[in-house]
């Protein structure tokens, strides 16, 4: 795998979405909606959020034109194409995704197909509201792309609606976002307002979480988290990411894992991997999550009672040599050089639930 380019030039992308942030903000969609041109709305949630997304249509009166609650993890095109056709048959011009990176992948998906407006009311700290990224599965092969009209055309941030989000998915949804910003902090094409926005980004998350731990519907709490994962989220949109995204999307795309769960077991052990390439990367993370990053990562999820094995999550030992071969089949940069055998290694510790380890270089 080639190593980081030089980040001597860089490049902000246009954020397109229109964004409101704070408590009840959410009253003002209908408004929002009715300026931009919009007369039927599909509202799009996964199957457990039926009640909020029946809530959020009837507050859009005579838009609402229907709910469609099948979204899932990976954006299956097949589920896609079931939502394409209740899409037609409402005669919707608009999708609302209403929860996290499943129903806002979906919105993207329908909208990238249809070319209606899209917009995102986030309930978990996923971030996807704010990239130009759709990770599709199809044959248990998960396939990404990246087009700047692929973001809603408006987000709105309202952390009331995130307090029923459960404590443990609270967590593995921030350790998700976090991820993003750790892989910008070394993308090949990063840049240092992207580094500025990724460290305050974990900051606010990781400042957050415990407070959210013990007391889910304290709302500064939760307005801190969206807000970290509004800007980890920006960090996603304009860097392309390496190693951990491609094991996750691995995991998930091919041996169906949850995607938020695994990302908070995979992301200690990748930080770890890749630590002796980007050790002004590690300096930026201690002052967060103290000496040792990885393992302060580690030791945040545990602490907070997330998940730290791969074997917990419904992988099989027997799979690691697959996922390995998989995660290798393509060419993708990386701070550090990619080899099957330390890779096997990396997610053998990651099934187990083993502390993240710091190995020597074999390769220059």
């Amino acid at each position: 795998m080639v190593g980081p380019i030089p980040r001597d030039s860089f490049q902000i992308l246009p954020q397109s979405a229109k964004v409101l942030f704070g408590a009840k903000t959410r009253r003002a969609l209908a408004a929002e909606l009715s300026e931009a041109g919009v007369t039927r709305v599909l509202v799009l949630t996964t199957p457990r959020q039926v009640e909020l997304g029946q809530a959020i249509g009837a507050e859009l009166d005579q838009g609402f034109a229907g709910l469609f609650s099948g979204a899932t993890m990976h954006t299956p095109v097949s589920v896609t194409q079931d939502a394409m056709n209740v899409l037609r048959q409402q005669g919707a011009d608009c999708v609302l995704s209403v929860g996290g990176g499943s129903t806002i992948g979906l919105g993207k998906a329908l909208s990238a197909r249809s070319g209606v407006f899209h917009a995102a009311l986030p309930t978990t700290y996923a971030g996807s509201e704010m990239t130009p990224i759709l990770g599709e599965t199809e044959d248990g092969v998960k396939t990404t792309r990246r087009d700047p009209n692929l973001r809603p055309s408006l987000v709105v941030y309202d952390p009331e609606l995130t307090y029923r989000l459960p404590v443990a998915m609270s967590v593995t949804s921030a350790i998700n976002a976090m991820a993003h910003a750790i892989e910008a902090l070394y993308a090949q094409n990063g840049n240092p307002v992207v580094d500025l926005l990724a460290i305050e980004g974990i900051r606010a998350l990781v400042t957050a979480l415990p407070t959210i731990a013990t007391q889910p519907e304290d709302t500064e709490a939760r307005a801190a988290a969206l807000y970290g994962a509004w800007l980890c989220g920006t960090c996603l949109g304009n860097t392309s990411m390496a190693l951990h995204h491609k094991l996750c999307h691995t995991l998930g795309g091919s041996f169906n894992l949850p995607h938020a769960q695994t990302h908070t077991v995979v992301l200690p052990h990748v930080l770890a991997f890749n630590a002796p390439r980007i050790p002004g990367v590690v300096e930026k993370l201690q002052p967060i999550l103290g000496a040792d990053p990885a393992r302060g990562l580690f030791d945040l999820a545990k602490g907070l009672d997330a998940p730290t094995a791969l074997q917990d999550l419904g992988l099989a030992q027997a799979d690691i040599a697959r996922a390995t071969q998989l995660a290798l089949a393509k060419q993708y940069p990386n701070p550090r050089p990619v080899e099957p055998d330390a890779i096997a290694a990396l997610l053998q510790r990651a099934w187990a639930g083993d502390p993240p380890k710091h190995e020597e270089m074999t390769t220059v």
